[in-house]
């Protein structure tokens, strides 16, 4: 009776959305310390475009802590009983770090030269027009990039492999394209509008919306493309 009645208090709605918040809040905690030492240098420096190289080094420790995030919220149950996100938080960041890095860099290192690019237009003789087709290819390097940072964190495969995933997910799952694009819109209208403290505030929803978000394609992964994900 005892058991089944704890199961039953864990298991009821508003435990539910408790378990939720206490997961959320404890992500979010242990992802700004993991990105604290790039978060803390990024606060400092100043708003200016020659900057962009200064802020992808920076934001280098923010991969691997939002993969960690990522796995955490993917694998764990909304039970007050049964709830561990702090313990599932450093498993992902230690078994996912090299894979997280080795996407995670190379897509800064993209965007920061498209960004370049683009704020330089008449430095490097580009016409204005030019603007338009590297502002897509920004958006499909960051929605490769996520994709990649997605699967990575819930699944073993080869960097090559994690790649061609995340471009062949852009046109098998466009639902899935079209919430990652959508939240790297609103990410980077509240970084504009507010603060990157603001962005900071709220990873770990950001992160919780991209698992949810990306729930079509981890489905046919695991089913399609592996016997299961990290354990």
């Amino acid at each position: 009776m005892s058991t089944a009645t704890r199961r039953e208090f864990g298991a009821g709605p508003l435990s539910r959305v408790a378990a939720l918040v206490y997961t959320l809040l404890v992500v979010e905690v242990l992802l700004l310390v993991c990105a604290a030492p790039g978060l803390i240098a990024l606060f400092a420096l100043e708003r200016h475009v020659s900057n962009l190289p200064l802020v992808a080094v920076c934001a280098v420790p923010l991969g691997p802590a939002l993969s960690a995030a990522l796995y955490a919220l993917h694998h764990q149950r909304l039970d007050l009983t049964e709830l561990h996100p702090a313990r599932l938080f450093w498993r992902g960041y230690r078994v996912n770090l090299a894979g997280a890095l080795l996407v995670w860099v190379p897509m800064l290192m993209w965007l920061t030269l498209l960004g370049i690019n683009l704020v330089n237009l008449t430095a490097v003789g580009l016409p204005r027009w030019w603007v338009v087709p590297l502002v897509l290819v920004a958006a499909g390097v960051a929605v490769v990039g996520i994709n990649a940072l997605l699967i990575t964190s819930l699944f073993t495969f080869r960097l090559r492999d994690v790649l061609r995933l995340a471009g062949y997910f852009v046109l098998r799952t466009p639902v899935v394209v079209i919430g990652v694009g959508l939240l790297l819109v609103a990410a980077t209208a509240l970084t504009l509008v507010a603060s990157e403290a603001a962005l900071a505030a709220l990873a770990s929803v950001l992160a919780l919306a991209l698992v949810r978000g990306g729930e079509p394609m981890i489905s046919i992964i695991r089913q399609e493309f592996t016997a299961g994900d990290h354990a």
